[in-house]
């Protein structure tokens, strides 16, 4: 790793910039440990103190967070999905489903009319993945195979700024989900008829399947 040396311009903006670049370059790839404070000022070319106050600013957008006695890792590849990301985790999960159902109508009628072949075999793998998943009752694959469908939806809308959003509601997500008991998966149906919506081009199926798998999961957020 070579961060570009700053000068006294604006030292903490610079080194923002810096380790921003190194983020959304997917050097600093999400989930992983950034550089020691030390190794960051020797490789920026600045202070410690210039270099905590950019790791500061970042971690207040939510793009990186400091873990005490552990080091700094990275949360989100954009500051839009990490402000998202925290905002979300502040608010009643009624209303991230609200706001969720928007994003993933909007993204299956885009996916319907701009899905490629690529993004129709990542969809059926994380379908046949989901299904799996459920028939040996294994939680961990299942979240991760439903969690990749929805994010694959979304990606096959190929709207950027779409799935930068949507990327700030994984977390939230992913925690909300649980393999079906007794492998009755009530979801199968709607995931099925979302995926031959956006296989056969029709954003009005695509639209109401999503309308119908979310009307569920609503539907369950409001059990007591």
């Amino acid at each position: 790793m070579a961060l570009p040396a700053v000068s006294p311009r604006s030292l903490v903006d610079q080194a923002i910039e810096a380790m921003r670049a190194q983020v959304h370059s997917g050097e600093w790839a999400v989930g992983s440990r950034i550089p020691s404070e030390p190794a960051l000022a020797a490789e920026l070319g600045v202070g410690r103190n210039t270099v905590r106050e950019a790791v500061r600013a970042l971690a207040h957008n939510g793009v990186l967070e400091v873990r005490q006695g552990d080091g700094t890792y990275v949360l989100a590849g954009r500051e839009v999905s990490g402000l998202v990301r925290k905002r979300a985790a502040d608010v009643e999960v009624g209303l991230v489903h609200e706001v969720r159902q928007a994003m993933e109508t909007q993204a299956a009628v885009l996916a319907a009319s701009r899905r490629t072949r690529a993004d129709l075999a990542a969809l059926r793998r994380a379908l046949r993945e989901r299904a799996a998943a459920v028939a040996a009752g294994d939680h961990e694959v299942f979240v991760e195979a439903d969690v990749a469908f929805h994010v694959g939806v979304v990606t096959a809308a190929h709207n950027a700024l779409l799935g930068e959003l949507y990327d700030g509601f994984v977390p939230t997500l992913r925690a909300s989900l649980a393999a079906p008991q007794g492998r009755d998966d009530a979801l199968c149906a709607d995931h099925d008829a979302l995926l031959a919506g956006i296989a056969d081009r029709d954003p009005a199926a695509a639209a109401s399947a999503t309308g119908r798998l979310l009307a569920t999961v609503a539907g369950r957020l409001r059990r007591p």
